[in-house]
């Protein structure tokens, strides 16, 4: 998530404040009270200012679906268990993952504040977007935050044949000063399965290593592919499966293993996930730590660029520029996108907001 997109023509450019109001209003209309539906939306268009368009927009169709089918609980009953001060549980009834971790990251900080350090499982969600968001709002109120998440094996195992683990995301956002917060958000895959669709519909073929066949065999043909490759081999597959410990079996909900049984119960969709919380002052006076930050950041990019390089930068910086860049400007909608919103929109009774301008 740190690197700007190229510019693509033929977007339409519409206020970062009104595509925030466009998407509530039409996962309200799909089920979600006000509040769910505007924390919902508010994940889609973080992503989309930073320029992670698999996780931005384009997401609301695919949500409005998974609640007209049930598969996610637009009225869920959210509950929280905990056994001790530094510890919950929250079992997410199967609500939307945006509000799910918004929720879980919530009782991480309030925890973190009172403990030092605070770590919330999330179970039976669905589908939990950026998890980058939740780290970063973890950021924004001065404290580190730690994201795992686990879902459905959709993605290849080092010496298995066809999937087998999920491309089990993790995030890492610090706070600063004067610095945008460092925020690592990656996944243990080589490429999104996003990646995959679009370079199918765009003919374009896939990077030597990057997604597979069915039965696992590597390939390039976006047409062939159907699953992408862990990310740096044994080491993303092996991340994948750390993950799914630290996340659904930790919680009590496992995933990999009901996957790989018998019970069709266990293909039925869903994802779990962990947040950590740590809150700098218990560890030292928190100003040390945020100019400590600045200072490391600010070593980093005094370092000499290599040759052909563009500038040195952190984690998260380029996004947040870019994020700063469409909150000006406004956010650029992808033809196909675009073209779905306004249909869902007026399916029901939602009137769009007048774009700011094309995107070029």
């Amino acid at each position: 998530m740190t690197d700007t997109p190229a510019p693509q023509p033929g977007r339409t450019l519409v206020a970062a404040g009104d595509l925030l109001d466009f998407a509530a209003a039409l996962l309200e209309k799909g089920g979600l009270c006000a509040e769910d539906a505007r924390t919902t939306a508010d994940v889609f268009v973080w992503a989309a200012q930073r320029g992670v368009d698999s996780h931005g927009t384009a997401r609301v169709p695919a949500y409005l679906d998974l609640l007209a089918k049930g598969v996610a609980n637009a009225r869920p009953e959210i509950t929280v268990e905990s056994t001790t001060p530094a510890a919950a549980v929250l079992d997410a009834d199967r609500a939307p993952g945006p509000v799910a971790l918004t929720a879980a990251a919530k009782e991480a900080v309030s925890r973190a504040r009172t403990n030092g350090i605070a770590t919330v499982g999330v179970r039976r969600t669905v589908h939990t977007g950026a998890i980058g968001y939740y780290v970063s709002k973890i950021a924004e109120a001065g404290l580190v935050g730690i994201g795992f998440v686990s879902g459905m094996p959709n993605m290849g195992y080092t010496g298995v044949k066809g999937a087998a683990v999920a491309t089990a995301p993790l995030a890492v956002a610090v706070p600063a000063r004067s610095h945008a917060p460092l925020l690592l958000d990656m996944a243990t895959a080589t490429i999104a399965l996003g990646r995959i669709r679009q370079a199918r519909a765009s003919g374009t073929p896939l990077p030597e290593g990057a997604a597979a066949m069915e039965d696992g065999t590597p390939t390039t043909d976006p047409e062939k592919a159907v699953m992408p490759l862990p990310l740096g081999g044994v080491k993303g597959s092996g991340m994948s499966l750390a993950f799914e410990l630290l996340t659904s079996v930790l919680v009590g909900a496992p995933i990999f293993s009901s996957f790989h049984s018998d019970d069709p119960q266990g293909r039925k969709h869903r994802q779990n996930a962990l947040l950590i919380a740590v809150d700098p002052s218990a560890f030292g006076d928190p100003d040390d730590f945020t100019e400590a930050v600045d200072a490391t950041l600010g070593t980093l990019k005094e370092l000499p660029a290599a040759e052909g390089a563009s500038g040195v930068f952190y984690p998260g910086e380029r996004s947040a520029a870019l994020s700063a860049e469409r909150g000006r400007s406004g956010v650029p909608v992808a033809p196909k996108v675009w073209r779905e919103l306004l249909e869902r929109a007026e399916a029901l009774g939602v009137v769009p907001p007048d774009p700011v301008g094309d995107a070029g």
